[in-house]
């Protein structure tokens, strides 16, 4: 699935339809349209989540909405500020209630991040594509900016070492759930399923298993195998967040000396 990225429309537009500001759409002449921003935004997560962001575009999204794109255009530009929208309003699915962050110890609250996000890539897999160096600053982002930075408030840690554990997580979350949309390609572009895959190549397993050549994978790989089975990515973000809150540990106990 190809890359997309915030910020490449017109930041001020962008800003005013995060924020819904009048400026954010330019009226059009002729009669008042049906749609709003809110259905267009709506009509256009529905279709990346069935079918990635890569089919939504405005003359496909006007086609679902029965109108005509320049409909749209006036009230979104075009992509690039489309994906800024889209992003935000999925953002603010996040945390439905509040308290969800500030409730336990800090390894409670930031699983509870962690858990909370992949469960929000799995949601909107296309969300994982998006790359955000210029962040859509709406309020969906920012609401979750701020929870995220209550779990981990009132440790002893600087702003910056709060801000920089929060991008951690998220982005420890966000490189893990990709192993459950690959599976998930995968399948779809070879047709087959991984046990298949798996079964197809049980005659090979033990040369590519050699013990001369590779005596640690021979050894590690077999056991690994039967105990694991096929890849399992949320084993794996279970394994790897236990081993990142245990880092953090050390982090906090420090602050706090």
């Amino acid at each position: 699935m190809a890359t997309e990225f915030t910020g490449t429309g017109d930041p001020a537009r962008s800003m005013a339809l995060l924020w819904r500001r009048p400026d954010g759409g330019r009226p059009r002449p002729g009669p008042r349209s049906a749609l709003d921003v809110d259905r267009i935004v709506a009509a256009a997560v529905e279709l990346a989540d069935a079918e990635g962001l890569a089919a939504v575009s405005m003359r496909r999204l006007a086609g679902e909405l029965g109108t005509a794109a320049m409909t749209l255009y006036g009230h979104v530009p075009g992509k690039g500020e489309l994906v800024d929208l889209m992003l935000d309003a999925v953002l603010g699915e996040l945390y439905p209630d509040d308290e969800l962050v500030a409730a336990g110890t800090w390894r409670t609250r930031l699983r509870t991040v962690a858990q909370a996000n992949w469960d929000f890539y799995v949601r909107h897999p296309w969300a994982a594509h998006v790359a955000t160096g210029r962040p859509p600053l709406g309020p969906g982002l920012m609401r979750k900016y701020e929870l995220e930075l209550r779990a981990v408030d009132g440790l002893g840690l600087t702003e910056v070492q709060m801000d920089l554990l929060v991008t951690l997580v998220n982005g420890f979350v966000r490189g893990t759930v990709s192993g459950v949309h690959e599976k998930a390609d995968a399948e779809r572009v070879t047709g087959i399923s991984e046990d298949q895959w798996w079964a197809a190549t049980e005659p090979y397993v033990a040369q590519v298993f050699d013990p001369e050549r590779y005596p640690t994978a021979a050894r590690v790989g077999p056991v690994a195998g039967e105990e694991l089975g096929a890849y399992d990515p949320h084993r794996s973000f279970e394994f790897g967040l236990d081993r990142l809150l245990d880092g953090i540990g050390v982090l906090v106990l420090d602050a706090s000396r």
